[in-house]
């Protein structure tokens, strides 16, 4: 399989870094050229995960798209949700026909509130069976790190998923496969709103007591949205028949890409959505805690985007509604939190 990277941030970074420890060679789109030419001098992304050091030999760089898209047979999305159309806009139907994707994005694109599956088959006719998502939990920063971490590969086609994800495992990166594609994306969706959410009860200066009960409600409360878009594997407690080669029970509720990530993504300082969340719990404006971190919280967007999806599906999800009023509806982070505190059980 020959990949291409789409994206240049920190998660971008990380799966380069792991599929050239791979020894696999990569084209890799980035869009600013004066990146490419320090990736190329200094070994490394100037920007983000500057620790990570890259074999350049392995490195095929280019602000061209169609060039990398072209010479891959696996293209990897990795850029914010909110930048994705812009980002392949340059792309043809014919450009990815007989291509495979993952999407690397753990978000919806706001202008439509749609995934990228939706997306790519909306304005390229691409086919659901040659899409697949790569979800963690796992932070970039443990990625560079070389902490062990584990991804899952969902998509329709167990079979290539397996292929695919197998170039991915290494030393520190465990890899697991699902085919619950619909629901693994809404999953990343939706834990982003309620990290955002655990980063404000911290700035409001809650204690680890409520975060225990607020996390436990906000996966229950997921599980309701889940189940309107059909979900399997749903119960925790409950599996199918474990795989006939690895000997791993089927997955379910419990497992890494749903409870997992959510639990990571709420306590985990490198969370940017808990961070963003902390300082709007802190009194930042939603403008300011933009300015000042300077990099791309998905919840923000996320939390519109579901309570816009959510008119139509009407699922119970009275947490992130409350956390999408914090955000843009000018609803006050402590008098939000004090309506949250009365629908916990």
């Amino acid at each position: 399989m020959r990949f291409g990277i789409i994206g240049s941030g920190s998660w971008a970074t990380a799966l380069a870094k792991i599929l050239t420890d791979k020894q696999h060679p990569i084209q890799w789109w980035i869009r600013d050229e004066s990146m490419i030419r320090h990736i190329q001098e200094r070994h490394h992304n100037p920007r983000y995960l500057s620790s990570a050091s890259f074999d350049v030999s392995l490195l095929q760089m280019s602000t061209n798209i169609r060039e990398v898209v072209q010479a891959a047979d696996v293209l990897v999305v990795a850029v914010p949700s909110a930048y994705a159309a812009a980002s392949l806009e340059g792309l043809q139907a014919g450009d990815l026909s007989g291509k495979k994707i993952v999407s690397a994005i753990k978000g919806l694109l706001p202008e439509k509130n749609i995934l990228l599956n939706e997306y790519l088959q909306q304005e390229f006719g691409f086919p659901l069976e040659n899409y697949f998502a790569v979800l963690g939990p796992c932070h970039a920063e443990e990625v560079a790190a070389e902490k062990l971490s584990y991804l899952t590969f969902s998509g329709t086609d167990n079979k290539t998923a397996s292929a695919i994800s197998s170039h991915f495992s290494t030393d520190y990166i465990n890899t697991i496969v699902n085919n619950d594609i619909l629901g693994v994306q809404y999953a990343a969706v939706l834990k982003n709103i309620y990290a955002l959410g655990a980063g404000m009860a911290h700035g409001l200066d809650y204690g680890d007591n409520f975060l225990s009960v607020y996390i436990a409600n906000a996966a229950d409360e997921m599980a309701v949205f889940l189940k309107k878009f059909g979900a399997r594997d749903i119960t925790v407690g409950e599996h199918g028949a474990e795989d006939p080669m690895t000997h791993r029970k089927t997955p379910n509720y419990a497992a890494s890409v749903y409870l997992g990530d959510l639990l990571v993504t709420c306590y985990s300082l490198y969370s940017r959505n808990r961070m963003f969340g902390n300082m709007i719990g802190k009194g930042y404006s939603v403008k300011t805690a933009q300015l000042e971190m300077n990099m791309v919280a998905e919840g923000l967007n996320a939390a519109r985007c579901i309570h816009v999806i959510n008119q139509k599906v009407d699922a119970s999800i009275p947490i992130a509604e409350t956390i999408y009023k914090i955000l843009w509806e000018n609803v006050k982070a402590a008098e939000g939190f004090k309506r949250i505190e009365q629908v916990l059980v």
